[in-house]
């Protein structure tokens, strides 16, 4: 999220993110993955969503042994 909002007050990245081939912006761009992804997750990870998009179904016995 911090790296987004850099380049948005430098004026922002004048490459295209969005209607493009992936792999054209990511060896146009050096990156491995496209800026918006790592933006998003890294969202999700700093404001620790327990529930939803990275938690796995698990057999409930297991998941009271862990807590």
């Amino acid at each position: 999220l911090k790296s987004f909002q850099k380049l948005r007050r430098k004026g922002g990245n004048k490459e295209k993110v969005f209607g493009c081939d992936l792999l054209e912006h990511l060896n146009t761009s050096g990156q491995e993955v496209p800026l918006v992804l790592r933006c998003c997750s890294e969202f999700v990870e700093h404001h620790g969503i327990v529930d939803g998009i990275y938690r796995l179904s698990g057999v409930s016995s297991n998941i009271q042994k862990l807590r």
